[in-house]
């Protein structure tokens, strides 16, 4: 009597498709669309079920690569991004997974702590032969070439990137400022070295410019983290506001949650004192003491975008082009 399907894995220690199909007394072709998601419309709900119900017994798992040397392409979309912890790439990955849906598997990969996406990083992921990658604020100066689809998000200047239209939020957040009375402002960078935020402080600085209004010369810089802004803005602090500073902006919003840290330690009044503005309106913002003003970045939409550009990469038909629209969104660090 042949073994068993059950007695064959053992032996051989991997459950293939071939077991899962006589188990379920299917064909190898019918478990493939079932596994992959692809049975909708295709394979009858009982026989479906059986399948399913073959895999939990057996223990059945994909294998993605060997599925892709077959087919010379995978089922797989691989978003690379610096910081998948920080709640801003939370929602871009909604938007992606949203789009996607069940046509691919999603793969996220998080980078070295704060470095953004090379080009090692889409060459390591290209080896799995994935339908097509999708790269987060990637480094400056990065090319990101591949032999797959490649989309590149908050990027800009970058080939086929989806980006937000950030001189109208930073105009609005300017005028917001000047409206406000502000002539002198600090400004807290970020150490990345991703596009996105060489191009807000060289909007910043040009709106603020025909404004009217003086960025302070102080370098602050610090890594995307509250630690981080914290120390970075206890620094420099004491100094904005001897030569006048009446309001700090962070080149994101965790960068000015660190600047309201410090100001609530030393009893710097926010906003009488010192007004405090952000970039992406994460939505902690809401909710900080004092809420936090910000220019809104959506990242779910970024993310929706970025997908439906590399389905239409995949099937051959135009990608949609829009610059993504930010606003300011004004609340009570800056007295609004």
């Amino acid at each position: 009597m042949p073994p068993s399907p059950r007695s064959r894995s053992a032996v051989s220690g991997r459950v293939t498709a071939a077991m899962v199909a006589e188990r379920a007394g299917t064909s190898i072709a019918t478990v493939s669309l079932v596994v992959n998601g692809k049975d909708r419309g295709r394979v009858s709900v009982p026989i479906a079920t059986r399948v399913r119900d073959a895999v939990d017994e057996l223990g059945y798992v994909v294998d993605h690569a060997a599925s892709s040397l077959a087919r010379g392409s995978g089922d797989l979309v691989v978003l690379i991004a610096p910081d998948l912890s920080n709640p801003f790439f939370a929602e871009v990955i909604r938007g992606v997974r949203d789009t996607v849906g069940d046509r691919f598997q999603l793969v996220l990969s998080v980078t070295e702590r704060g470095e953004q996406p090379v080009d090692a990083d889409v060459r390591r992921f290209e080896r799995l032969r994935p339908a097509g990658i999708l790269v987060d604020a990637p480094a400056a100066g990065e090319s990101m070439s591949a032999g797959v689809p490649v989309v590149l998000l908050d990027a800009p200047g970058g080939p086929g990137a989806v980006n937000y239209d950030l001189s109208s939020g930073v105009d609005a957040l300017v005028a917001h400022l000047a409206a406000a009375g502000h002539h002198r402002v600090g400004y807290l960078d970020g150490t990345s070295r991703a596009t996105t935020f060489a191009v807000r402080r060289s909007l910043f600085d040009e709106a603020c410019a025909a404004a009217g209004i003086t960025v302070s010369s102080v370098v602050a810089q610090a890594d995307l983290t509250i630690d981080a802004a914290a120390t970075a803005a206890g620094a420099v602090v004491d100094t904005w506001l001897a030569e006048g500073v009446t309001a700090v902006v962070g080149a994101a919003d965790t960068l000015a949650y660190g600047v309201l840290r410090v100001a609530a330690e030393r009893g710097v009044a926010v906003p009488g004192t010192l007004a405090v503005a952000g970039f992406d309106d994460l939505p902690s913002s809401s909710v900080t003491a004092p809420a936090l003003t910000s220019v809104a970045l959506p990242g779910a939409e970024l993310g929706r975008a970025a997908a439906l550009r590399l389905l239409a990469m995949l099937d051959g038909t135009e990608a949609p082009d829009p610059a993504l629209p930010t606003r300011l969104v004004p609340r009570a660090s800056t007295g609004a």
